[in-house]
């Protein structure tokens, strides 16, 4: 656990987790990171857990040059995802075999 992560029960994480988290399409489970920065002093625990559950983050596409469609638009959805490499993961997804 990290040292400024709030020392909380296993169980109050799991229960946390639970109710911040949502069915992904694949079988397992997805937490938003904003959801868990909400939690204020608790998150950097959470986090350790999800790492300690084997919760992954999110992989975004990699950019490619015939990604993204044409268009305004599309030149920004690539530009966002270039961005994205240096920020945090937006969310967090858990094995398909476990439900929170």
């Amino acid at each position: 656990m990290t040292a400024d992560a709030q020392q909380i029960s296993d169980d109050e994480i799991r229960a946390l987790v639970a109710r911040l988290s949502r069915p992904d399409g694949s079988g397992g489970r997805v937490i938003e990171r904003a959801a868990i920065m909400a939690e204020g002093s608790r998150s950097g625990a959470i986090l350790d857990w999800l790492e300690d559950a084997s919760w992954v983050p999110e992989q975004l596409p990699e950019p490619t040059a015939n990604r993204g469609g044409s268009g305004l638009h599309g030149m920004r959805r690539e530009a966002e995802r270039g961005q994205a490499r240096a920020q945090p993961p937006r969310r967090y997804v858990s094995p398909r075999s476990e439900n929170g």
